[in-house]
């Protein structure tokens, strides 16, 4: 079993950043992707950013350039800066890891960007 923990959300103005943390446990084996993903009021949830044991990123085109994921395999952590955060951005973020063919998800860390 895998637990993921995530910090980092709150409240910020526009033009802002954050950074969002999660933090891996468990039975972790071999290769494994870890991303973010987010799910705003109303709208499906959606692919923000994600990382691979590799260090290939990936990013969805709403956030390139402002967004840079990252990861510190060692600690099975990986983090999301968020800079220059619109309105746009508010959602609950929810950290994912996918091990073994085994999708795992935190309980969500909510960001809220005010105008």
């Amino acid at each position: 079993q895998v637990q993921l923990v995530e910090s980092g959300g709150g409240l910020v103005q526009a033009g802002g950043s954050l950074r969002l943390s999660c933090a891996a446990s468990g039975s972790i084996v071999g290769s494994n992707i870890m991303g973010w993903y987010r799910q705003a009021p109303g709208k499906q949830r959606e692919l923000v950013a994600s990382i691979t044991t590799g260090d290939i990123r990936n990013y969805a085109d709403s956030v390139k350039g402002r967004f840079t994921i990252s990861r510190d395999s060692a600690k099975n952590t990986v983090y999301l800066q968020m800079n220059s955060l619109e309105p746009e951005d508010t959602a609950v973020y929810y950290c994912n890891l996918w091990n073994s063919e085994i999708d795992y998800w935190g309980q969500g860390t909510r960001v809220t960007v005010s105008s």
